[in-house]
């Protein structure tokens, strides 16, 4: 069985995310959504509730398997036997970044990382960037599933 894991934040989720989750399932068998735990920054959303999130949004998929992790994500792989990482790519800025990241992976464990190009559309697109704009009440309807827009909008309004 093909597998990879689409690593991140997912602060919340976005249709840029997707859209790379979406066509990474198209490739593999199974792909795990490792949502990462970084106990020193304060998210809009808990953990938890970003993997149920995420796990409205990919039902359709069919092949997706959403869990956080804390620690290497080579260990991540490494636990579940995952070969590969799939990251998006929105501009040169995140190659220089990810490049010294897939080095070190493969190096450590052995572990690839597969590229790909975001979709255009959403290549300016960031969940710090959605966050933001929304406390603004800029409308960012448009760029998150309509489940996530409607918790966004609920978790401001909370604010």
């Amino acid at each position: 069985m093909r597998r990879a894991v689409c690593p991140g934040s997912f602060d919340p989720i976005t249709n840029g995310h997707l859209d790379i989750i979406g066509r990474a399932s198209r490739l593999y068998d199974v792909v795990h959504v490792a949502v990462m735990i970084n106990q020193s920054k304060k998210g809009l959303f808990t953990v938890d509730e970003r993997i149920e999130l995420i796990r409205e949004a990919t039902a359709e998929y069919g092949n997706i398997e959403v869990e956080s992790f804390h620690g290497l994500l080579v260990d991540f792989c490494k636990q579940r036997d995952i070969p590969a990482i799939v990251k998006g790519l929105r501009a040169v800025s995140d190659f220089d970044y990810e490049l010294q990241m897939a080095q070190m992976n493969i190096g450590l464990s052995g572990v690839e990382t597969l590229f790909v190009p975001t979709n255009p559309t959403y290549s300016f697109l960031s969940s710090s960037l959605v966050k933001e704009v929304a406390a603004w009440g800029g409308d960012v309807s448009h760029l998150l599933p309509p489940h996530v827009h409607a918790a966004l909008t609920a978790r401001l309004a909370e604010r």
